[in-house]
């Protein structure tokens, strides 16, 4: 007797739901977009007529600045305390913990408008000897101006957060990596430099993107100070001149959005360069960027790892 085989055609599982929430999402956006272009309360005219305003262009620049420049300070701060935490210095873990423990428990804006009070609370600054002679001394407000009082004011506050970010990733580095510099006579700052910052890059990064962009958006805050050069301010102080608010708000909300979109754009990269070699979701697939050499010594070695492995051509 012949034993007919029949193959099996294997058919994807219906998936009704898929569809009927696809259809509801198009309804509900297709409502949105139509009550965004026929409401004349927009005043898309007056958008497109501002998008361009040279006031607009040189407050994005200020925007940007500020963003930099309170992150770089942020960075070198949170690098800094984090460091001193995981040191064996118990005055230096207590000087990071305080620091921490200050800037992440009070309201930015609050730190924002005592940074912008200080020439008000300490109207000349001195330097010298305690309880004796002034070396020197110099008007507050002419050196803690609105402009370094906001890059103060924002970086000291994101330094406090970035310092668990940057203290986590350098947790995620084995122990053992400390233990093979230290038998091989590295110095701690060489090993931190050379080896720990290095592979804690890929689990710093991702967090350190958002609070870019976070930080961008954080730079509105600094009408406290206040700092009247900033994106929102401009654009508030446009629209209530034209008593037109709603209009000059969705220009800054474009020109955030647009912003923003690049500096994803630049975090997704990043992500991708020091996650090289790192892929959890198919951990047998090569690492990015392997050389023919490499890539031949990791198949030789699967192929000795697993004795049931038939290579035969």
């Amino acid at each position: 007797m012949t034993e007919r085989i029949e193959l099996i055609q294997a058919r994807p599982v219906p998936r009704p739901s898929v569809w009927i929430w696809a259809g509801i999402v198009l309804v509900l956006a297709a409502m949105f977009v139509h009550g965004l272009l026929t409401n004349p309360n927009y005043r898309w005219d007056v958008v497109a007529e501002h998008l361009f305003d040279p006031r607009i262009i040189k407050s994005i620049g200020w925007t940007l600045l500020l963003t930099v420049a309170a992150m770089l300070l942020g960075i070198v701060m949170a690098v800094t305390m984090a460091i001193m935490r995981m040191g064996t210095n118990p005055i230096l873990r207590g000087v990071s913990w305080a620091y921490i423990w200050f800037f992440r428990g009070t309201p930015v804006y609050t730190q924002l408008t005592f940074w912008g009070l200080l020439g008000v609370l300490y109207p000349k600054l001195s330097l010298g000897i305690p309880f004796g002679p002034e070396l020197f001394e110099f008007s507050t407000f002419d050196v803690f101006n609105a402009g370094v009082a906001a890059v103060l004011g924002l970086g000291l506050n994101e330094g406090a957060y970035l310092s668990e970010i940057v203290r986590s990733g350098l947790n995620s580095v084995d122990k053992g990596q400390w233990e093979a510099s230290t038998a091989l006579g590295m110095k701690r700052s060489t090993t931190l430099r050379r080896i720990v910052i290095p592979q804690a890059m890929r689990v710093i990064v991702p967090p350190t993107g958002n609070e870019t962009i976070s930080m961008l958006k954080t730079t509105s805050l600094v009408l406290a100070v206040p700092f009247s050069l900033e994106l929102t301010f401009v654009s508030n102080a446009i629209g209530n001149k034209a008593f037109l608010p709603i209009p000059l708000l969705l220009v800054a909300a474009i020109w955030y959005l647009v912003i923003t979109s690049i500096l994803m754009v630049g975090q997704a990269r990043l992500e991708a360069y020091y996650g090289k070699g790192f892929d959890e979701d198919n951990p047998g697939k090569k690492p990015r960027g392997m050389s023919k050499r490499q890539q031949a010594i990791l198949s030789a070695h699967t192929v000795h790892s697993d004795p049931n492995l038939d290579v035969t051509p």
